[in-house]
């Protein structure tokens, strides 16, 4: 396994940056649930937390330890959540921008500086962010927010099971899997699912 490290924040703190905000998503390609975006702020020049990988790697009780190792260890963390509503309304696109937004505006600090995972953030100046691919495997502050926006929506998925019974969320967390697509053929569509995928074509 491939583990993140401090490399691109030491430059950024080096450089005098002192609040580095490291963002994420999960749940973009879902067929239900929300959208759930991570932001985590370490302490500049803080020693690494050992085992900060891509969230989707780790075994679910090793995501879970490393997130409350996260919370206690960031300057501060934020989380934010758009809804397959809101994700139909505004197109996958806005949505995930909007997610993005919501958790930077959590963190309740003014950072100096933004690593996001891949994309960049439209209300945020260019010059104070830096958009990294397979940034969930590079930089460990993308990493610890994949992880507690991945906990996060697990968790989520797991408590909206218990509406929604006979769909599975608790296993596959709203992803495209073989066992989701035949209960939505057998059941239909809930208000979970995001009608903009054309989920139609599995009815």
């Amino acid at each position: 396994m491939i583990f993140a490290s401090f490399d691109i924040e030491f430059s950024l703190w080096n450089s005098g940056h002192q609040l580095i905000a490291g963002i994420d998503e999960v749940g973009r390609g879902c067929l239900a649930g929300p959208m759930v975006a991570g932001a985590v702020i370490f302490p500049s020049n803080a020693p690494l937390i050992s085992g900060l990988a891509d969230s989707k790697l780790l075994t679910p009780k090793k995501r879970k330890e490393l997130s409350n190792i996260i919370m206690e260890k960031a300057v501060g963390f934020g989380i934010g959540e758009v809804s397959s509503e809101i994700i139909d309304q505004r197109g996958i696109v806005q949505a995930t921008q909007f997610a993005f937004y919501q958790a930077v505006q959590n963190l309740k600090q003014q950072c100096d500086y933004f690593l996001i995972d891949a994309f960049a953030l439209k209300f945020v100046d260019i010059n104070k962010q830096k958009a990294v691919v397979h940034g969930d495997r590079i930089s460990a502050s993308i990493a610890a927010a994949s992880i507690i926006a991945k906990v996060y929506r697990d968790e989520l998925m797991e408590k909206l099971h218990e509406t929604f019974p006979d769909y599975g969320f608790e296993k596959h967390k709203g992803y495209g899997t073989l066992f989701h697509r035949q209960m939505i053929k057998k059941y239909g569509l809930t208000s979970l699912h995001r009608k903009s995928f054309s989920l139609d074509k599995f009815l």
